[in-house]
């Protein structure tokens, strides 16, 4: 597929937006813009300011953005006594206008700015990395994390499910959103072309990723499968350079390997579960006879958790200086104990919240998966041995009851899980 049909598809199938040249700076400051472009004006005046303030930011110092983010934070606050008087209003009479002026009252006026920011074409872009700027930000100054939630209100508006496109990511996908794959890809590292090429042209293997028709050269999200005869448990094994084509006739299972957030400034705005919901319906349709639907998963909290046991118990600390080696054949004789503790820290570690520790098992799980089983020796690069100690987790997807595993993970924080996992730390 050529560039030009890549992106003719991508945008003829909701609507394009396309930034218009930068304009020259002008001599007001920034925070009058800010003022003027919050003030009663035309379209035409309103553009032409937001502009000059987007231009103005991308020109800007660390410090002179952290100067005009406490200006967004402090200057463009709600007014507390201004809220508690128009709740106090509602609170007597009930009535509409007094609801819409408490409504006004509680939204901050940078919110409405960032709105009227992006009113240029190719803004909201740039406010996704502006986010990227405030979230580094936040770290080394506090007072700025009243922003964020503003930006994750209208971020969750604009990124709904309603504005995305889903595309097949193939080999004849234009290079230049290739080498985003490569660059994104956030669990599995691609080192160079050639393994881009195995994950992407072999007729078993599949690549999807969301859109935004804001941001058609930039994937929000995108997910690896690989489609199988069977479960498998090393992801050696499913990226294997040479390794033998599953034929179509006897792939039954498709494996959710990889998924990856492509914008930092989207952190906290979900996508994952609905790109698995969309993907699952993509492949039914056009593989009717795949009927299982799992993950071969990290355990990115292992390690951690390995590291906390091995104070009091000896045989954990002996596992973990197995592990240290990097050596498959030196973890040999501790694998019984790694397949057992990790079944127990994926059933039972917890998040003060009652959740569990584990990222990854948060994710799925919450979406409604099963904890399905445990593999060690599933990822021996180097990264596997350092977060797992090799082991790697199936979530399965049985679509018959993910709602009410959603449900119950939901309202009771239940880990569903096989009779196989729990049996290995019976």
């Amino acid at each position: 597929m050529s560039r030009m049909a890549f992106f003719a598809d991508l945008m003829g199938t909701i609507f394009a937006r396309r930034a218009g040249k930068p304009s020259p700076f002008g001599r007001a400051p920034v925070t009058e813009l800010c003022e003027a472009l919050l003030s009663p004006q035309g379209e035409v005046s309103g553009m032409q300011r937001a502009r000059e303030i987007l231009a103005q930011y991308r020109a800007m110092s660390v410090e002179e953005k952290r100067a005009f983010f406490m200006h967004l934070a402090m200057a463009l606050d709600i007014d507390p006594e201004r809220v508690i008087a128009a709740a106090s209003r509602y609170r007597e009479t009930r009535d509409a206008a007094d609801f819409a002026e408490l409504s006004r009252e509680t939204e901050p006026r940078r919110q409405e700015l960032l709105r009227r920011l992006n009113q240029v074409p190719g803004a909201t872009e740039e406010l996704v990395r502006m986010r990227c700027d405030l979230l580094d930000l936040m770290e080394e100054t506090p007072e700025l994390k009243r922003i964020d939630p503003d930006f994750i209100h209208l971020f969750a508006s604009w990124f709904n499910r309603g504005f995305l496109v889903l595309r097949h990511i193939e080999w004849g996908t234009p290079a230049n959103i290739l080498e985003k794959i490569i660059e994104y890809e956030a669990v599995h590292a691609i080192n160079d072309w050639q393994e881009l090429q195995r994950r992407l042209r072999p007729s078993d293997r599949r690549c999807f990723a969301f859109f935004h028709p804001a941001m058609p050269e930039e994937p929000l999200i995108f997910v690896e499968v690989a489609l199988c005869k069977g479960i498998p448990g090393s992801i050696q094994w499913l990226l294997a350079d040479g390794r033998t084509i599953v034929p179509d006739s006897e792939i039954d299972t498709a494996v959710f390997y990889s998924i990856s957030n492509c914008q930092k400034g989207l952190r906290g705005i979900s996508f994952g579960n609905s790109l698995i919901k969309q993907v699952v319906e993509d492949l039914r349709r056009d593989l009717p006879q795949v009927k299982t639907f799992v993950t071969l998963s990290p355990v990115p909290g292992l390690a951690r958790h390995l590291k906390k046991l091995a104070a009091e118990k000896p045989e954990v600390q002996a596992l973990l200086d197995a592990a240290d080696a990097k050596d498959p054949s030196a973890l040999t004789s501790h694998l019984p104990l790694l397949k057992r503790v990790t079944a127990d820290y994926l059933l039972s570690a917890k998040r003060p919240d009652g959740l569990p520790a584990d990222p990854v098992a948060r994710f799925h799980l919450g979406n409604g998966a099963i904890l399905h089983d445990v593999h060690v020796l599933g990822d021996t690069s180097v990264n596997g041995f350092r977060q797992s100690a090799t082991a790697m987790v199936n979530y399965l997807y049985d679509l018959a009851k993910v709602e009410d595993n959603n449900e119950n993970f939901v309202t009771s924080k239940t880990v569903a899980a096989s009779k196989g996992v729990k049996a290995m730390i019976a």
